[in-house]
């Protein structure tokens, strides 16, 4: 049981810590030259549920969306790679 707690110990601090070198490698300028901050266009849609079942879809125009090089959420935005391969976002109605 002792080192059950223990590992579990661990793996929370190596959880914090992997967070906070992400949130430092977002904060530092270095390299110099080096963008924090993307885009990725997104295409949003609309999926209407019918009163069969079905499902209505209305397409929406692209739209940039700001994103943040890292691997986890920063600064109010979300990582690029999650939004490359989350490009169709799907807004039930």
């Amino acid at each position: 049981m002792r080192y059950v707690k223990r590992a579990l110990l661990a793996l929370v601090g190596l959880l914090i810590l992997a967070y906070l070198a992400d949130y430092a490698w977002v904060r530092t300028p270095f390299p110099p030259g080096r963008n924090r901050f993307g885009t990725v266009t997104v295409r949003p849609y609309y999926d209407v549920k019918l009163k069969s079942g079905k499902s209505d879809l209305y397409f929406l125009d692209a739209v940039d969306q700001t994103c943040v090089h890292s691997l986890l959420p920063h600064l109010g935005y979300k990582p690029c790679w999650y939004l490359r391969k989350h490009a169709r976002q799907r807004i039930e109605m």
